[in-house]
C-alpha cells in the first residue's frame, strides 16, 4: 500500500532513473510483497555479521548507482557456503567495482531461497494503455518459452487468477506428475499488489520481479528491478 516511506524510496532514485536493489526490495516490502531478508555490507566485519545472521548458502550482489545489470559485469556471486568464501566474494565484488570504475555503495548479502517454480511478475507504462501487467514463467524460461499473459491495470484478484490460468505452463503451477501444487492464491495477491504500486506511484515506468519463486505455501521475490521516470 502507498505510504510516505514509498514516496521517500522513489525520491532517492528519481534522478538516477532507477532504484538500487535494496531500495527496490524495500519498496516491495512496503507493499507487503514477500521478499527475503538482506543486509548491505561495506567491510569484512559486516560480512561476518551477515554470515552469523543468515547462515548458508548466501548470495552476494554489487550495489552501485553505476550498475543496473549486475550479472553482466560479474557482480553477482551465488552458492557461498562458508565465511571464508563470503569474505573472498566480498573482495571480488569490490575488485570488480574498482577495475570497472563503478562507485560502490556496498554489497548486498542475502540467504539463497529454496528451489521452487520460477515465475516473473512485471509491469510497464504503455504510452497508449497506461500501466500494463505481465505474468509468466520466470528465470531463464521467460526468454525461451515466452509464456506470458497481460492485463491493463488496475486489476482485481479475479483478473490476476485469470492471468495465471492462461499460461500454457499453468499445469506446472497446479501440480502435475507428483509435483506439489504451487500457492496460486498468494501469487495472485502479489500481482494485485504490483498493480496497486503502478497505479499509486506514477513515477514508476517499469517493474521486473524475476524470478519470483512460488512454493506450496507462499512465494519469494529473489530479484527486483524498478525503473523510474527520470527527474519526475
Amino acid at each position: 500500500m502507498w505510504s510516505p516511506m514509498s514516496e521517500e524510496i522513489i525520491r532517492r532514485g528519481i534522478d538516477r532513473g532507477w532504484l538500487l536493489e535494496p531500495e527496490a526490495k524495500e519498496l516491495c516490502r512496503n507493499y507487503r510483497l514477500s521478499v527475503g531478508e538482506w543486509m548491505v555490507v561495506r567491510n569484512q566485519d559486516e560480512v561476518k555479521n551477515a554470515v552469523g545472521k543468515f547462515g548458508f548458502p548466501l548470495v552476494m550482489k554489487i550495489v552501485s548507482p553505476d550498475v543496473l545489470h549486475k550479472s553482466d559485469i560479474g557482480g553477482v556471486i551465488l552458492n557461498i557456503d562458508s565465511e571464508e568464501k563470503a569474505i573472498n566474494s566480498f573482495e571480488k565484488i569490490r575488485e570488480v567495482a574498482e577495475k570497472g570504475g563503478y562507485r560502490l555503495e556496498g554489497v548486498l548479502v542475502e540467504r539463497m531461497v529454496p528451489q521452487g517454480v520460477e515465475t516473473i511478475i512485471g509491469a510497464k507504462k504503455d504510452p497508449q494503455f497506461g500501466p500494463v501487467l505481465m505474468f509468466g514463467l520466470g528465470g531463464i524460461f521467460v526468454e525461451v518459452f515466452k509464456d506470458v499473459s497481460f492485463r491493463v491495470a488496475p486489476i482485481r484478484k479475479e483478473d490476476a487468477m485469470e492471468m495465471i490460468s492462461e499460461l500454457k505452463a499453468y499445469p506446472i503451477l497446479r501440480g502435475i506428475r507428483g509435483r506439489k501444487p504451487s500457492d496460486i492464491n498468494s501469487l495472485a495477491d502479489a500481482i494485485v499488489k504490483v498493480s496497486d504500486m503502478m497505479m499509486e506511484l506514477p513515477q514508476i515506468s517499469e517493474i521486473d520481479l524475476n524470478p519470483t519463486i512460488v512454493y506450496e505455501v507462499g512465494y519469494k521475490i529473489v530479484d527486483a528491478r524498478v525503473l523510474l521516470k527520470k527527474g519526475e
